[in-house]
């Protein structure tokens, strides 16, 4: 009888055996030997950057089917070295979530209901307010005859979680559609 539970001893098993810290078998269920990680069935893994703040931890975003299944730290990124604060490891939820808005919401000019636009809707709506604010707000000369080509209708707030590309590109546009007021939240 002895015999017999004598190698079932946890103990009996890291001295017997060439685990001798006890991290392998004698600390494995046979439940816990079936498992897999969740990510084992994504088809693909992309890079990414976590959206919540300057920092710019990389994360790996694992797909399966064309859905996201699981975002995980980046060990490869100098940055966080496959580490995530509390909100990056979220940001699954904030992909995926039920209560991600997936339109958008508008009220019209002296509405008093909200009603859903789709996204190409309201992309439409934006691109046709600036093109007629840039028109109509546009000033080539000023008063005494200097060239001016810029509008005073627009201007541009950037967000603390853009990278320096991002906003290298952001200053393009902007400056090509003649706005000078052109800052970033970074810098406030």
């Amino acid at each position: 009888m002895i015999r017999k539970l004598l190698p079932t001893w946890p103990v009996a098993r890291q001295l017997t055996t060439a685990d001798h810290l006890g991290r392998g078998r004698a600390a494995q269920s046979p439940q816990s030997a079936g498992l897999r990680a969740r990510t084992a069935d994504a088809d693909k893994v992309v890079g990414s950057v976590c959206p919540y703040c300057a920092v710019g931890c990389g994360q790996q975003v694992f797909v399966r089917d064309g859905e996201v299944i699981a975002v995980e730290g980046d060990p490869d990124s100098p940055i966080s070295r496959g580490k995530l604060c509390p909100k990056g490891s979220a940001t699954h939820q904030l992909v995926t979530g039920p209560s991600r808005e997936q339109r958008v919401r508008y009220r019209r000019p002296h509405a008093s209901e909200w009603e859903e636009l789709s996204l190409d809707e309201a992309m439409g709506m934006i691109a046709d307010r600036v093109l007629a604010t840039r028109r109509d707000t546009w000033q080539d000369l000023d008063e005494a005859g200097n060239p001016l080509r810029r509008t005073m209708g627009l201007a541009s707030l950037g967000g603390a979680t853009l990278d320096n590309e991002e906003n290298y590109l952001i200053k393009k546009l902007w400056t090509a559609l003649g706005a000078i007021q052109i800052e970033n939240q970074a810098r406030i």
